[in-house]
C-alpha cells in the first residue's frame, strides 16, 4: 500500500466473520478516490491469495450474516476551497446547500439502486437486522439512516452515503452521487425531516429488492440519464439485463429442496 501510495488511514474489525473496514483518507480528486478504492481491493485480493486465503466484496458472501458496504462520504468545495455544507455561523445543521444536497441523493435514491446494487448477490444484503438501509432517510450523527450527517468540527461538515455494497464500481458510484447532489442543488429541493432514533423501526422499508425493477427504475430516471450519458446506460443495462437472464436460468439447490417434491 505504501509502494501504490494509497491513502489508507484506519482499518477495524466488523461483526461479520473475517470482515473488514478500511477507511481511506479524503482528498478532492473524486477520479483519483475511485483509483485508490479499485487499487486497494485488488491489492488486499492478491495478498490473501500469495497466502492461500480468499478475500472477496462480495456484497452477501453469508447469508445470515451483515454484507459489506461502500460508505462515501462527500463535502463540496466552493472556488475559494470553503466547504459549503459548512454554516457560515457554525451551526452543526449545516448551510442550506447540505439540505438541499441530501434532498437530491434522496429522490434520486431509489433509481440508483442498479448502480449501488449491481448484480443478483448484491440484492441478498438488503435484509431486517442487518445494518443495511432499506429506505430513502437521513439524519445527524444516527448510522441506521441511509444518508449521515457526522458529527465533527464545522469546516468538515459532509454527507456519509451508506447505502451502496462493497461490490458497487466505484466510478459509476460516484457519478450517480455526484448527480443526486447537482440535483438537489439545481433544483434547491428541500429534504424531509432527519430521523431521530431508530430508523428501521419507523420507516418500513421501500428501497426495491428487485433487481429487474431497480434497472427499470434507472432506464426511466432522467436525471441519472443524463449524468450517465444515453451510450453508456444503453451498454449497462443491456450487460445487467442479460447477466439477470443468466441467472434465472439457474435453479439453486433450495428450490430443489423446497419444492421438487412438494408442489
Amino acid at each position: 500500500a505504501e509502494i501504490q501510495q494509497l491513502p489508507l488511514d484506519t482499518m477495524l474489525k466488523e461483526c461479520a466473520p473475517g470482515q473488514f473496514e478500511i477507511t481511506l483518507k479524503h482528498g478532492d480528486d473524486v477520479l483519483a478516490a475511485c483509483d485508490a478504492a479499485v487499487l486497494l481491493k485488488r491489492l488486499i485480493k492478491g495478498v490473501a491469495q500469495n497466502h492461500g486465503f480468499e478475500a472477496t466484496f462480495m456484497a452477501k458472501p453469508y447469508g445470515l450474516e451483515a454484507g459489506n458496504g461502500t460508505h462515501v462520504h462527500i463535502s463540496l468545495l466552493d472556488a475559494a476551497g470553503h466547504n459549503v455544507f459548512a454554516a457560515a455561523d457554525g451551526d452543526p445543521l449545516g448551510s442550506s446547500r447540505l439540505h438541499q444536497a441530501v434532498a437530491g441523493l434522496l429522490e434520486l435514491m431509489p433509481a440508483s439502486m442498479a448502480i449501488f446494487a449491481p448484480n443478483l448477490n448484491a440484492f441478498r444484503r438488503f435484509q431486517p437486522g442487518l445494518y443495511v438501509p432499506m429506505a430513502p432517510t437521513w439524519g445527524f450523527d444516527n448510522r441506521s439512516v441511509a444518508v449521515r450527517i457526522p458529527s465533527g468540527p464545522n469546516a468538515a461538515r459532509r454527507i456519509e452515503h451508506r447505502v451502496a455494497g462493497a461490490d458497487a464500481n466505484p466510478y459509476l458510484l460516484l457519478a450517480v452521487l455526484l448527480a443526486g447532489i447537482e440535483h438537489g442543488l439545481a433544483g434547491e429541493l428541500t429534504p424531509p425531516a432527519p430521523v431521530t432514533g431508530n430508523a428501521y423501526e419507523q420507516i418500513a422499508p421501500s428501497l426495491t429488492n428487485s433487481w429487474c425493477r431497480a434497472l427499470a427504475l434507472l432506464e426511466a430516471c432522467d436525471p441519472l440519464r443524463e449524468a450517465l450519458g444515453e451510450d453508456f446506460l444503453e451498454v449497462f443495462l443491456a450487460n445487467r439485463r442479460a447477466e439477470r437472464d443468466q441467472a434465472m436460468q439457474h435453479v439453486s439447490r433450495l428450490e430443489i429442496d423446497w419444492y421438487l417434491r412438494h408442489v
